[in-house]
This record gives C-alpha cells, structure tokens and sequence, in this order.
C-alpha cells in the first residue's frame, strides 16, 4: 500500500512539472514573450509624459494664433486709421505701398500725377521735339521770336507746300479758322520739316546762331574727320546747295579743307541745304580761335613730301602750308616703295596732291593765282 501511495504521488509531481514546463514554452512562444510585463507605476509615468507633450502643443498653437491675431490688428489699424504726414519729412511712395498693400491712393495724389505729366507734355515744343529726334542731333533749337519775324521768312513760300499750317505747327499755334478744310497731319508734318530747315540755315548765321553751333563744334558734337593726318580735328555739318532736295548733309573738315559722309547711316536722310554752303565758313571766320588745325610732326618729312619741283617752281606751292584759318601746317600722305618716294608720273602715283597744297607766304598765293589764270580748273559742283 505505501508502496503504491509514493507511487501514485510521483506520478503527480511528474504530470505537474510538464504541464509547468509547456506553460513556460507557451509563455516564450507569443508576441513579446519573455519581456516582464510592465508595472502599474511605469504605465502611470508613461500616460503623464504624453499628457505634458500635448498640453505643450496646445500652448504652441496658441501663442501661434496669438500673434497672427496681433499682425492682422496692426496692418488693420494701419489702412484704418493712417497716421498724418509731417509736412517736412520725404516719404517714398514705393516703400509705404509695400507697408500697406491694401492702401489705395487718394485722389488728389492721383491728380497731382496727371497734372506733372501733363505740365511736362505742355513744356516740349515742337522745336524741341523736332531737335531731339534722332538724326537730328545736328540742328539747332531756333528762337521762336527769330521765326515770328516775317522778314526772316521771305521767299520760304516757294519751297514749302502748305506754308501756313507748317509754320502754325512749328509755333505751337492753333489754327485761327477751324472751318477751313485741314489738310492731313502727315502732310502738315512733311512741309513743317522743310520750313524748319530752311529757317535753320538761315538762323545758324546769325549771331545768336552761330554762337549755338560754335559751342556744339567745340564739345566735338559732330565729331572729328575720318581722314587719318587730321585726327583728331572737328568737322561741322554743312551742305553742297542751298536749295532743297540737291543733296544729304556732309561733313566740312577745317583742317584738309575737305567735304566727308556722316558716319552713321541715320544722318543720310538729313538734306544739307537745311546747313547749307555758307555756314561752316562763316563760323571759322567768326571763331577763328577755335579752328583745330593740326600742325605735322617734326618727323613728317617722310609722310609728306615735297610737291614736283616743275608745279612748285609754277605755283609757288609747297606741300606743308597755311590754312585760309589758321597758320598751322596740313600733311599730306606721299606713297613710297622701300623708303623711296613714287613719282607723280607713274601709273600708282599721286594724282591730287596738288589739291591740298596751299601758299605760306602772299607771294606764294599771288603765284598760284597767276597760275590758276593761265590754266583754270573745272570746279567741282558745291565749291
């Protein structure tokens, strides 16, 4: 009997310590196993610390909206009610409308604007319209008084189709009868153009003209000859006729006493009888001091030789001589080959030469005269 009781007792211990021991391999085998299991102390902590993250968030978010609310107070109150200007204190226009976007501009400022552009409009005349197009950086701005008076006008009818209106367009002057037909604005403005040349070549050799065109000339406003021995001497516009449509505006050098095209094609349309041939004489002899005639170089023996001894000893002309202007010396370029001057007799040899060789002394002058008398020279048209 005690044999069987261990027996049996054994038997129990044995079953209990399995099913202990497959309790513990289920435990390992679900998710986490093995891990204690948390306290209720740490979960408490837990809940605490995402509790304090949220009441964080939420005092962020207010102080966020707190001063949206703020800004939109301030820009409000700035459109509301604006704060007077000081009358002595330069506001700029652009960076009070970046302050305050929403700010529309009252109505006198708006008005003051309309009233300057249109003040400035009212103060351009058509003269100066007129002279500041370009291509006509050459022309003078001709006093309105020197044009009102009539006989400064005289014998202009003959040139210029519809002379009345041209001359009312050029004034500035309204027409007196507004139920005579007007012809079209273009024509008008054809005729115009003309007039005011023709009245500028008259007006730039007067005195006060002449003063105008004289200080253009010497701040190099119609720029310098393109002929190389004359760099850097100043030209002048000028014209071969004076009558209308003969010719575009040429260059007048003083110093190789000779005629050039403008260098920029937009000159080309400008007729050179609104210059015409007298003017550039004319302000030479006026301003004779500001004539830029340019003396050669010491060592311009070689590059402006000596004309032939048969037309020197004829004329009396020497190569290096004065100008009508001034008593400085001109060059003149004499081809050579290896050091040796080209005789005039060969077929690459300088023909016109002769035409830049002037007198030095009177009696040079009075010889050339002689010599022109005994064999006269065909003049080209405009000298």
């Amino acid at each position: 009997m005690d044999h069987d009781a261990r027996q049996r007792s054994t038997d129990i211990s044995e079953i209990q310590n399995q099913s202990g021991s497959r309790q513990r391999k289920d435990n390992n085998n679900e998710p986490g196993g093995g891990n204690p299991r948390p306290t209720a102390g740490e979960n408490q902590h837990q809940e605490d610390e995402e509790e304090e993250e949220e009441e964080e968030e939420e005092e962020e978010e207010e102080e966020e909206e707190e001063i949206e609310q703020e800004e939109q107070e301030n820009v409000g109150g700035l459109a509301e009610d604006p704060a007077e200007p000081d009358e002595n204190l330069v506001v700029d226009d652009s960076a009070h409308e970046q302050l305050s976007p929403g700010r529309v501009a009252p109505r006198d400022e708006l008005n003051y604007d309309t009233d300057t552009s249109a003040s400035v409009t009212d103060s351009l005349t058509w003269i100066s319209w007129f002279c500041s197009l370009a291509g006509h950086e050459y022309f003078a701005e001709v006093a309105e008084d020197f044009i009102e008076d009539d006989f400064n006008l005289t014998g202009l009818t003959t040139y210029v189709p519809f002379y009345k209106e041209a001359l009312e367009m050029i004034l500035d002057v309204e027409p007196e009868d507004d139920s005579v037909k007007v012809p079209e604005v273009s024509l008008v403005e054809s005729s115009a153009e003309i007039l005011y040349g023709m009245i500028h070549q008259r007006y730039i050799l007067t005195r006060q003209g002449l003063s105008q065109m004289n200080a253009k000339y010497e701040s190099a406003h119609f720029g310098y000859c393109p002929r190389v021995y004359c760099q850097p001497s100043k030209v002048v516009p000028c014209g071969r006729s004076d009558v209308p449509g003969d010719g575009e505006v040429v260059l007048f050098c003083p110093n190789c006493m000779d005629i050039y095209h403008p260098p920029s094609s937009r000159y080309h349309c400008i007729d050179g009888a609104y210059f015409g041939t007298s003017f550039p004489h004319l302000l030479f002899q006026t301003y004779r001091e500001s004539t830029s005639i340019l003396a050669p170089s010491p060592t311009a023996s070689l590059s402006s030789p000596e004309p032939p001894c048969d037309l020197q000893s004829k004329s009396g002309f020497m190569s290096d001589s004065v100008t009508p202007y001034n008593s400085s010396r001109s060059k003149i370029y004499g081809p050579r080959i290896y050091g040796f001057r080209v005789s005039e007799r060969a077929r690459s040899g300088p023909r016109m030469q002769w035409l830049r060789i002037r007198p030095r002394t009177e009696e040079q002058l009075r010889l050339g005269l002689e010599y022109r008398e005994r064999e006269p020279v065909e003049e080209v048209e405009g000298s």
